[in-house]
């Protein structure tokens, strides 16, 4: 073999590893990473108990001045749906499909799903 297709071997080897070296890393510690999804999950979860709050919020300042929750409207901002609504309690529901959320009121606290 020649010096020249020494050189290419050699070359295409290191190339090879480095995209091995550069793959077992990503897996560790890229967006697809275990750690990564975890602290998704986290963020997700604080962000709905914060929408959530300001939306019960809501909610229980209407049931003090009605007496019902009943007829009950929330603003589009905090990003939740209030999915089910009767005289004594509530369900309101953020996210879709896999991350769905939903919280049933009044003192709930935030489950996956819906309600």
């Amino acid at each position: 073999m020649s010096r020249g297709g020494l050189g290419i071997v050699s070359l295409l080897l290191a190339l090879v590893l480095v995209g091995a070296l550069w793959g077992m890393n990503a897996s560790k510690s890229g967006p697809s990473s275990d750690q990564a999804k975890q602290a998704e999950s986290q963020a997700q979860q604080v962000s709905a108990a914060v929408n959530f709050g300001q939306a019960a919020i809501q909610l229980e300042t209407f049931h003090a001045e009605n007496g019902t929750y009943v007829g009950a409207v929330l603003p589009p901002s905090f990003g939740v749906t209030l999915a089910r609504v009767d005289a004594a309690s509530y369900c309101l529901q953020l996210g879709a499909g896999t991350t769905l959320q939903h919280l049933v009121g009044p003192g709930g606290t935030p489950a996956a799903g819906a309600c």
